[in-house]
Order: C-alpha cells, then sequence, then structure tokens
C-alpha cells in the first residue's frame, strides 16, 4: 500500500489551477525531494499530502485514507508537518517543550491536555537530537529562524509519525547552520524505523545525501519524478527552472549554478 497517492489531483482557487492533474505515488522506505521554483506549486501540495487541502479534483489518499472520506482530525496526528505556513500559527508565548509535546494533541497553545513525564522525556530527546537541547525553557517568539526550524522539526517527530514532511526546512539558515541540519536530517532518516520522508525546497544545494527520490514541479504540473539520480540532472532542473543550468554532484549532495551568456564586452565583434 502507498504512504501517499495522488491520481489527477487539481486545486482551483479564484479560477487559477494551482495543482493541475498531478499523479504522484510514493511508497515505503522512500525519502523523496520536490523542487521547483516559486510558483510552481509546491506548498499547495504539501497541504495536499498533509491532509491540510481537499483537492477541487481527483483522488488523493493519504497513509491508505481517501481525502473527503475519512476524518482528517484522526488521520493529521499520523503525519509530521513542519513549514513556515505553521510557525505564523504558533504564540509567540509558548513554551519550546510544550509546543513540542502539544503535537500529540495537534494543537499549538498549551491548555488543559495531560502530559506524562515520558512526553517531556521525548521532546526533551528529540530537541537534543536536532541541536536545540538549549532552548527548552525558552518562548517560541524569541526564537531564531534557525531555532524556530528545528523546533518545529521536533514537534513534527513528536508522534513518531507514519509521514514526516518539510516545507523548506533550510530556508533562511546561514550556511553553518543549514549544513547542521542537513547532517542531522540525513542521520534521522538512515534510522531503522524512520519514517517515509518529503522534504520541499528550492535549493538542489539542500536535499540530503540520503534522499532516494525527487520530483520537479513547473506552474502547478509534474516536469519528472523518479529515483533522485535520474531526476537532478542538468536536463530536467533547466526544463522546471526556466533557466539554462549545469549541476554537479559530489559525496550525494547536489550543486548548481546557471549557465549565463558571455559579458558584452566579452564577445568578439
Amino acid at each position: 500500500m502507498p504512504v501517499l497517492n495522488l491520481s489527477g489531483v487539481t486545486v482551483v482557487r479564484g479560477g487559477l489551477r494551482i495543482l493541475d492533474e498531478v499523479t504522484w505515488r510514493v511508497d515505503e522506505g522512500q525519502r523523496w525531494v520536490v523542487l521547483g521554483p516559486n510558483g510552481a506549486g509546491k506548498t499547495t501540495l504539501v497541504q495536499v499530502a498533509a491532509a491540510r487541502l481537499h483537492p477541487t479534483a481527483g483522488r488523493a489518499e493519504v497513509l491508505g485514507e481517501r481525502l473527503g472520506a475519512v476524518d482528517v482530525f484522526e488521520l493529521r496526528p499520523r503525519i509530521g508537518l513542519a513549514s513556515s505556513a505553521f510557525a505564523e500559527t504558533i504564540p509567540a508565548h509558548e513554551n519550546v517543550t510544550d509546543l513540542v509535546m502539544s503535537a500529540a494533541y495537534a494543537v499549538t497553545g498549551r491548555w488543559r491536555e495531560q502530559y506524562l513525564s515520558m512526553d517531556r522525556s521525548q521532546a526533551v530527546n528529540l530537541l537534543n537530537l536536532l541541536g536545540a537541547g538549549h532552548l527548552i525553557d525558552r518562548t517560541f517568539g524569541t526564537l531564531s529562524e534557525g531555532e524556530r526550524k528545528r523546533v518545529q522539526i521536533a514537534r513534527a517527530m513528536m508522534t513518531d509519525p507514519e509521514l514526516l514532511i518539510l516545507d523548506e526546512p533550510a530556508a533562511g539558515l546561514d550556511l553553518g547552520a543549514r549544513e547542521d541540519l542537513l547532517g542531522r536530517l540525513t542521520a534521522i532518516a538512515s534510522e531503522p524505523g524512520a519514517p517515509v520522508s518529503i522534504l520541499i525546497t528550492h535549493h538542489v544545494e539542500e536535499i540530503p545525501a540520503n534522499t532516494t527520490h525527487a520530483l520537479l514541479m513547473r506552474g502547478g504540473r509534474i516536469v519528472a519524478a523518479g529515483p533522485v539520480n535520474k531526476v537532478v540532472t542538468t536536463p530536467w532542473l533547466t526544463a522546471a527552472f526556466g533557466l539554462p543550468l549545469l549541476l554537479s554532484e559530489h559525496a550525494g549532495r547536489y550543486f548548481a549554478r546557471a549557465l549565463l551568456p558571455p559579458a558584452a564586452s566579452d564577445q568578439q565583434p
């Protein structure tokens, strides 16, 4: 049974097709990256995959449940989601440890929920795993962008999800913070029993080294999808981003640059 199975999924908002007949399957043991320029439809795709948005047309099945025929409030705790859109809903005064623990109830803002000492221990362990253990007594509003990313990922992992979705986890991070976070995500994905994962990004440099599959998007449509070494290539990236690109790879990490025409001063008369 696939973890995610989309068939002809279309999302229309204000007369605009944000997703246009997207068909995509994610299976057990896979680690996907979704790449594409701004406006490609990546965030909308994430919302469908995370059971936060129903498609206008087509069929979407997540963890064996069809959207539109399942109680999404029972389905969502099985999906770990970290995204900038979600971060905007988190109260600034929320304690970091409480924020991670409250994932068990799929809420933000601790109120009357009852937590066990083991819940707090798990939350602290996850924060330590992501290099954020020193933040346990801080409030979310006092954190830097990089610290917020780590806390959100810890929260997304709190329920031992079957599907982990990370929407631009390295966006806004400096070089050192990005490389540290990617190293930690690579190690987490390598652990036995790690959930199927989907990571969304604009940049090939942010693809973790043990990624197995890639999906490229442009204009709400899929440009290419399949094993990462078959999809993350110069021709396919050029097609997805609409710009001549040159790709290089080293030790499972990718790097890309634009193939720009020579400056006018360099051209021969």
